[in-house]
């Protein structure tokens, strides 16, 4: 008896230092945004894990890689899995909520991101997103509502302070968009606020003000992709159609979805 649960307890321990191994893969490979290794990885993962709660975790960061590598349908099946394996997930509602804002429906995307917030109510994250959805359905005061609601438990959050920056920007109030990116640049001069401020600039075609704004972006992080995919469409609009297009090419490589970037991309056809 002694003897057959050695032999148990060795084949669980093997178990789970292959499975320990293979997790450190699948995130060494998810850190170089080599999507393809991580779907391959994640997809063994899951596919061998019997506790629903890390398999749920599995499935999830499978659609991430997934949805990175453009196989949106493959996502969506991959995130259902997590939500199956795991219903109290509240980073599977989040990333639900998101695809369904990008690729789905909006209103399926809500059902998701208010499923979500009652697991966990101050999600910053299904906050944002949900201010996005409402913005996309032009419902602009609950979309400012959502951020301002982020800021009463962070205040301090970047994001919120810049979705509040942007919805200005995006209604038409270029100036006061850029007073408070001048003002959350002198608080903090990061990557994000560089890049948001170009985009105004950008706006406001003051492409030289633009271009040293996403270029200070790049240099403080170089692994940010959005600054790539700004840095496009300021060249784009300078007509610097070659630079442009090699730059999306940057902006895929450091993580950009490809799918995302279609119009941007057609551009780029050889004609």
């Amino acid at each position: 008896m002694k003897k057959h649960l050695l032999v148990l307890t060795l084949a669980v321990s093997s178990l789970q230092f292959f499975s320990a191994q293979d997790k450190k893969i699948a995130e060494e490979c998810m850190l170089k945004a080599d999507y393809k290794c991580a779907e391959e990885q994640y997809t063994k993962l899951a596919d061998k894990e019997l506790i629903q709660k890390y398999q749920s975790e599995y499935f999830n960061n499978l659609g991430t890689a997934q949805r990175r590598l453009g196989k949106i349908s493959a996502s969506f099946k991959s995130y259902e899995s997590a939500l199956k394996s795991n219903p109290m997930s509240a980073a599977v509602y989040a990333n639900l909520g998101s695809l369904h804002n990008q690729k789905g429906s909006k209103t399926k995307a809500l059902d998701y991101l208010n499923k979500g917030l009652l697991i966990e109510e101050q999600n910053i994250e299904m906050y944002l997103t949900r201010a996005k959805v409402y913005e996309n359905l032009n419902k602009k005061d609950l979309a400012e509502k959502d951020l301002k609601q982020i800021l009463s438990f962070a205040p301090d959050n970047i994001f919120a302070r810049t979705g509040l920056a942007n919805l200005k920007k995006r209604n038409g109030d270029l100036e006061g968009s850029l007073k408070d990116y001048n003002q959350l640049l002198s608080e903090k001069p990061e990557s994000l606020l560089y890049n948001g401020r170009a985009d105004v600039y950008l706006k406001l075609k003051k492409h030289k003000e633009a271009l040293a704004d996403v270029n200070k972006a790049i240099s403080i992080d170089p692994k940010f992709s959005q600054s790539f995919v700004t840095k496009a469409l300021i060249l784009f609009d300078s007509a610097k159609d070659k630079e442009a297009c090699a730059t999306l090419d940057k902006a895929v490589a450091a993580g950009y979805e490809k799918a995302a970037l279609a119009e941007q991309f057609a551009k780029c056809v050889k004609k």
